[in-house]
């Protein structure tokens, strides 16, 4: 991210792929140095969170951990999604990613949520492989 990303993302807002206020996706986000497209676009991003499956702050699946700025937004409905351990992969990562709005990341949050099992875990963990080499909905 370029120095003054949080400041350039105020005047970003409204450019917005995701037309809800609560988060914020932008293709070509101009925030984003060419190093840090090509790292997203690969997912390498995503690697320092092992540490925190390590140390138990997170897990491999899960709900996407949120930022607190979305969360003082979020409707009771959308805090459900707040109910489990965040995770690296869910189940809308694997089914859209970034290009999915958000009620329906919050639909698919607690449905994993209230159907959580280790047959559901690996196959979201397997079905995350092809999501990240595609790279489609990673921005």
């Amino acid at each position: 991210m370029v120095m003054n990303a949080e400041a350039l993302k105020a005047q970003l807002l409204a450019q917005s792929h995701h037309t809800d206020k609560r988060t914020f996706k932008m293709k070509n986000d101009p925030r984003i140095t060419w190093i840090g497209r090509i790292i997203r676009k690969l997912s390498l991003d995503e690697l320092p969170q092992l540490w925190c499956v390590l140390v138990g702050d997170m897990s491999l699946v899960g709900p996407r951990p949120a930022l607190p700025q979305e969360v003082a937004l979020y409707s009771e409905t959308d805090a459900r999604r707040l109910d489990a351990l965040p995770g690296i992969t869910c189940l809308w990562q694997i089914g859209g990613r970034g290009d999915l709005p958000f009620p329906v990341q919050v639909q698919l949050d607690v449905h994993y949520i209230e159907n959580q099992s280790l047959l559901l875990d690996s196959v979201i963990l397997l079905k995350t492989i092809p999501a990240v080499i595609s790279g489609k909905g990673a921005y």
